[in-house]
């Protein structure tokens, strides 16, 4: 891990001005999420008499973008926030400034400008829908912008010369508290049969990370006269599409077969193990993912957190999962089948914790050195996709490492991928 901050940078194509952001995915902590702070470096000579403003879009796409014709686009925006930052309003000045902008604008200087950006609670959360092969554009599901752009107005029409485009995510992590250890039973009985079979399905427990794999311990005790044949585990993921009007859409990302067999009058208790990834669930169609920023950190979409009090018209796209088990019954016995409901999430990373651009500026203050005083004690902390800062606090001012706000690919992709753009 590289000594330092990591800051990701974009400059418009004449390279006027050039946004800086110091992470890419934004935290929904339920209560709050992550605000977005940053800094645009302009250069005076070219703005003269017109403004700089950042505008951040939150839409979502369910449609290709080569059949938007005749102004009608298949997208609908969830939130549109516009803030003006060069000139500087008058009550600019009063705002604190994040430790990040701080270190920028004493690095980049005078024509440094900080801007900060609240995401709206109820907005919803990034959601890619996996394109088929050779599907080219902009693929379908939730996504986040922040543009920046030189104006008269807030309301005249973004010029691509003179604008940066930053695709950022809002993302969910984990929570702390577990839920109920799921558990399924069901009974079947036959014509010709006095007894019946039942199954009954139980997980250790309730919320899985990605990667990790779940065990099934399945039961089955068997009275009846039927043989089981078969025994299949799945792992369906249920994607809710809340639109103009509500839709499903299930997928099996994970199949297990067992070729175990229950004869009448005996049991079954055994333990299977099945484990859901993206890698093997690359050719569905509309399978969703997390939003896409950086292609090697893609997976399956995580288990939506539902907040009360918030329509699901604006939530997007609701991710649920489910484990499958079923019995294939001999002697046109038919099918048992129970399901569990199971939490799919990424973990909460240890520097995931409340920033202090979150808080209020009294708090901020307040905290602060006792922010100071933990990142000392922590020599090295997870560089969880973004930024990484140094333990050394006295050489931080001077430690910031710019990285290109683009996309980063996996070796080996298609030629054609790799002149898509962010």
């Amino acid at each position: 891990m590289s000594a330092g901050t990591r800051v990701f940078k974009k400059s418009s194509p004449n390279g006027k001005i050039t946004a800086y952001l110091g992470k890419r995915d934004y935290i929904d902590h339920i209560s709050y999420t992550d605000p977005i702070d940053g800094v645009v470096l302009i250069d005076p000579e070219y703005i003269k008499d017109r403004k700089v403003f950042v505008k951040l879009l939150c839409a979502f796409r369910y449609g290709r973008e080569d059949l938007d014709v005749l102004g009608l686009t298949f997208r609908k925006d969830f939130c549109s926030i516009s803030l003006q930052v060069f000139p500087p309003l008058s009550d600019d000045h009063k705002k604190p400034k994040t430790r990040l902008q701080e270190r920028l604008i004493k690095k980049l200087g005078e024509h440094a400008y900080p801007f900060f950006v609240e995401i709206p609670k109820d907005s919803p959360c990034s959601v890619t829908l996996q394109p088929a092969p050779g599907d080219t554009g902009k693929p379908c599901g939730v996504d986040y912008e922040l543009k920046t752009y030189v104006s008269e107005d807030n309301d005249d029409k973004i010029h691509k010369r003179n604008s940066v485009r930053l695709a950022i995510r809002k993302v969910q992590f984990a929570p702390d508290k577990k839920g109920r250890q799921p558990t399924a039973e069901i009974q079947k009985q036959f014509l010709m049969s006095d007894k019946p079979l039942c199954l009954e399905a139980t997980l250790d427990k309730d919320l899985y990370y990605h990667g990790e794999t779940i065990g099934v311990n399945v039961q089955v005790t068997n009275n009846s006269s039927k043989t089981v044949k078969k025994i299949k585990i799945s792992v369906r993921q249920l994607a809710d599409i809340c639109l103009f009007s509500n839709a499903q859409y299930k997928c099996p990302v994970a199949v297990l077969d067992a070729d175990d067999q229950v004869a009448p009058s005996s049991t079954l208790c055994k333990v299977y193990q099945i484990c859901p990834l993206l890698g093997n669930n690359k050719d569905k169609r509309g399978l969703a993912l997390d939003g896409q920023l950086k292609h090697e950190d893609t997976n399956l979409a995580s288990s939506t957190i539902l907040k009360e009090g918030i329509p699901k018209e604006n939530l997007g796209i609701i991710v649920r999962y489910k484990v499958k088990v079923k019995l294939t019954l001999g002697g046109l016995g038919g099918e048992v089948c129970v399901e569990l409901p199971v939490t799919l999430m990424h973990s909460k990373p240890v520097d995931a914790e409340p920033s202090s651009s979150a808080m209020s500026p009294n708090k901020s203050d307040e905290n602060k050195a006792e922010g100071e005083s933990k990142s000392e004690e922590s020599s090295s902390s997870i560089d969880h996709n973004l930024i990484s800062f140094d333990a050394n606090i006295a050489r931080q001012d001077d430690d910031i490492v710019f990285e290109d706000f683009a996309r980063m690919r996996l070796q080996g992709e298609t030629g054609n991928q790799r002149k898509k753009t962010e």
